[in-house]
């Protein structure tokens, strides 16, 4: 099957990932250190050596949205954050108005932080709160209290920020019905401008996972935390937010541009140690170790033109660089509906049709004639959408379309 040679999307997202936190928390999974702070002043400069490769190789494409993740980033000293947008600007093609995100810890946000980040140019933040409750905060091993997340997000304010995410967590252990509606309600009261609302995973390997399986603390049940996503889609329907994706809710024209990239199975590039990326149809990953990636990295000569090289070429030097994966269209059409599944606007038969050069239904007929007959999925005027109960049953229909 061949896409449509007319749609290629010229537009990409940075993802820039920063791995240092002061501790971390007891569930995380990510490909987070604590106590290598030692790294920061090398690692700041492998990163600015991976910007300067791929900037080179894909300064055909306009950069739309910037994400700073972690880890911490808010945890970098002053000069490194501001040391790595400026290389970005210097070997991209930046948007007018570029969204700039960075990831927050409350305890790491004062005033003289906030003045520098927006002197940087950082125009988005997002809090890691999980919890306005301080028992569930224990728990969960995060180093902030609830008066610390409230009086972060005031600062924010006072500082100027009019575009802030909070993420908050549900299905977690001993928590209540009562505490996560308590939660929802603090916050839709500090007026935020978006809400990432996450049920816990319980990654294997992680102390969390070990502590429940030994018994320390029990087990989240997951029926209520079923219950607490339906409660969450109640408080929020008859307020500002409106629900753009299954975890996700904003005002009107505050969705997170960055994500919606993932979401409409568009082009990013994530550099760092462990960054995935996805350009010129090809998907892989660098290596997760930052002493290796910092290692790798240090024969890149900041001097050097690296624009004669195609994607191609540049995805197959780069040092860093592992599990290279060539998607072929049929799974790209897949991986394009179950993204864009996700998303309460849906796939649009008519997008999907533009893009591949085929109909939806004549690759996924039965398919889709399924989930609507399980009332999982609905057609609403050409755009193919999940309903309420497939929204709690999402994996099942999207693994209809693999």
């Amino acid at each position: 099957m061949m896409i449509n040679p007319e749609i290629q999307d010229d537009s990409l997202s940075i993802y820039i990932h920063i791995p240092f936190c002061q501790t971390k928390c007891p569930y995380c999974d990510f490909n987070t250190y604590s106590g290598i702070e030692s790294l920061i002043p090398d690692y700041v400069k492998a990163i600015n050596s991976e910007i300067h490769y791929w900037g080179d190789s894909l300064n055909d494409l306009s950069v739309r949205t910037i994400f700073f993740g972690g880890g911490t980033p808010s945890y970098l000293p002053e000069g490194h954050l501001e040391s790595i947008l400026n290389q970005v600007y210097k070997f991209f093609q930046i948007e007018s108005a570029p969204e700039i995100t960075i990831e927050c810890n409350p305890n790491d946000i004062d005033t003289d932080k906030l003045t520098y980040l927006r002197k940087t140019g950082i125009n988005r933040l997002s809090f890691g709160v999980q919890s306005l409750d301080d028992n569930l905060l224990t728990i969960l091993g995060r180093r902030h209290s609830s008066e610390d997340a409230l009086t972060a997000f005031a600062k924010a304010r006072e500082a100027g920020f009019n575009n802030i995410s909070l993420d908050f967590m549900y299905g977690l252990p001993r928590q209540t019905l009562t505490q996560w509606e308590d939660t929802l309600n603090q916050a839709i009261e500090i007026n935020p401008d978006h809400l990432s609302l996450y049920c816990l995973t319980l990654e294997p390997g992680t102390p969390m996972k070990k502590s429940i399986d030994s018994a320390n603390i029990p087990s989240p049940d997951q029926d209520l935390a079923a219950d607490m996503y339906t409660t969450a889609n109640k408080i929020l329907e008859n307020t500002v937010y409106d629900q753009y994706e299954i975890s996700n809710w904003s005002k009107p024209g505050l969705n997170s541009l960055h994500n919606l990239t993932y979401w409409r199975n568009k082009q990013y590039i994530g550099m760092g140690p462990g960054g995935h990326s996805y350009v010129h149809k090809t998907r892989f990953n660098n290596i997760n170790s930052p002493r290796q990636y910092i290692k790798r990295l240090n024969h890149i000569d900041p001097n050097k033109n690296y624009n004669k090289r195609l994607p191609s070429q540049t995805i197959n030097t780069m040092p860093t660089v592992e599990n290279i994966e060539y998607i072929e269209s049929k799974l790209e059409m897949s991986e394009t509906i179950m993204l864009g599944l996700r998303l309460s606007e849906g796939i649009s038969e008519e997008s999907f049709n533009h893009r591949f050069g085929l109909s939806i239904h004549e690759v996924f007929k039965e398919s889709i004639a399924e989930a609507i007959d399980l009332g999982l999925m609905i057609n609403e005027n050409g755009t193919l959408k999940l309903t309420d109960k497939g929204n709690l049953f999402s994996n099942e229909v999207f693994l209809k379309f693999f």
